[in-house]
């Protein structure tokens, strides 16, 4: 026994099991695949000095990145490069408070105007992260007696936010339209329904079926909430996601978009009705709590922005990119999972396998993201197409993919 500095006995033991450190003791994953060198995360890049379209440096080589999210290829376009060099130049390297109080610069009040006409909405707030954004809307607009229906699929931000909030959550068996029906009928009438989808999902590269969603929601007056994180910058006539590109962009009550995937910086926002953003302002704690973005990451986003109204030809090469991907891979034999977005999953069965071809790839030049279980239902080799990309490289790695796998004596 020991005695405590105020004189009480404990009987607790130092270490084991009362330990609170001891679960991260025992979370060996990471160093059994840094045993077994199969290890694939947290790779250091370097600088992109000398490197072509579609490359990345890591140490001395340069290789072929087919997982990036920068779909547009934009975070290294020389417009974006010069607006985020100017903005530091003229507003200093950070704001030094939240938007709240004194974080608010004209940038970030210009943009989520440039935001909200984009998504056809009234009006934006932006946010440091887009997992930021996505936990405190959903924790700060619902409350005890509020029902939120997600699709199973959601990202973790979703998913906090919904643990969050004191809103009762049912979730329906992912893009299941019957399902998602029965789960609207067994609401109570006096329930507040907030439906939560992303219109991409971003493992699998799935489209909602945002159509449906919105036509089975508004006999009961429930609102639709969607993640357009992988969607913006893709799809739609103007870039402006899947609700676009499906034609329910009206019909969707508060759109979410990040700035680290097409646009070219970090961050994200809201979009919604004037009245949604103004209660998100003052009542989303993570919003009201944090510093705002710095005015580099903000006048990065609008200068892709332009970009994005002005050459929607990125756009189009890269979906016959990723659709050029797909037959090909298709065509040798891989489980591709169906789809028309940015992102091409392969289904690999066994997690070593997934490990040791992703290991294998990047020796030879290639990188790709292995996505396991359960941040997926099932393995995959995730792949990413951005507007860089040209036949030759998914020729390169296509080729590479196949060599690959039959020396690993990995079926497709």
């Amino acid at each position: 026994m020991r005695v405590s500095t105020s004189g009480v006995t404990s009987k607790r033991k130092i270490g084991g099991s009362n330990d609170i450190f001891e679960k991260c003791r025992n979370f060996t994953r990471p160093s059994d695949l840094q045993s077994a060198g199969l290890y694939m995360y947290f790779e250091v890049f370097g600088d992109r000095e000398g490197c072509g379209p579609g490359e990345v440096r890591m140490g001395n080589r340069r290789v072929l990145m087919f997982g990036s999210n920068d779909y547009l290829a934009l975070i290294t376009h020389p417009k974006v490069k010069e607006a985020s060099a100017e903005a530091v130049r003229r507003y200093g390297s950070g704001c030094s408070g939240s938007r709240l109080l004194n974080g608010t610069l004209d940038l970030h009040v210009r943009l989520e105007h440039e935001l909200a006409a984009l998504v056809h909405k009234e009006a934006a707030i932006t946010f440091a992260t887009g997992f930021q954004a996505n936990y405190a809307a959903l924790s700060a607009l619902t409350d005890k007696g509020d029902v939120m229906l997600c699709d199973h699929n959601l990202h973790a931000s979703l998913v906090e936010g919904a643990i969050r909030s004191p809103a009762r959550t049912a979730r329906f068996r992912h893009n299941d339209l019957e399902h998602f029906e029965r789960c609207l009928e067994n609401c109570p009438p006096e329930e507040r329904i907030l439906i939560v989808s992303e219109g991409v999902f971003s493992m699998e590269g799935d489209i909602a079926d945002l159509r449906g969603i919105v036509r089975l929601a508004k006999p009961y007056g429930a609102r639709v909430y969607v993640d357009e994180a992988h969607g913006i910058g893709v799809l739609g006539a103007t870039g402006a996601g899947a609700a676009e590109h499906l034609g329910v962009l009206d019909d969707v009550d508060i759109v979410m978009g990040t700035f680290s995937k097409s646009l070219a910086s970090v961050g994200g926002f809201i979009a919604g009705e004037r009245s949604v953003i103004d209660y998100l302002k003052h009542t989303a704690r993570p919003f009201v709590f944090s510093a705002s973005l710095p005015a580099a990451s903000v006048a990065a986003v609008g200068a892709a922005l332009e970009i994005l109204r002005q050459e929607p030809e990125r756009r189009m090469h890269l979906l016959r990119i990723a659709q050029y991907l797909r037959d090909e891979l298709t065509a040798k034999g891989f489980a591709v999972l169906a789809g028309e977005t940015a992102i091409v999953p392969v289904v690999i069965r066994e997690e070593l396998d997934l490990c040791r071809l992703c290991k294998m790839l990047l020796e030879e030049g290639i990188y790709t993201n292995p996505v396991l279980r359960p941040a997926a239902a099932q393995n995959l080799l995730r792949i990413s197409c951005t507007a860089a990309h040209t036949e030759e490289h998914v020729d390169r790695l296509v080729t590479t993919l196949v060599r690959v796998a039959k020396k690993l004596d990995i079926e497709p």
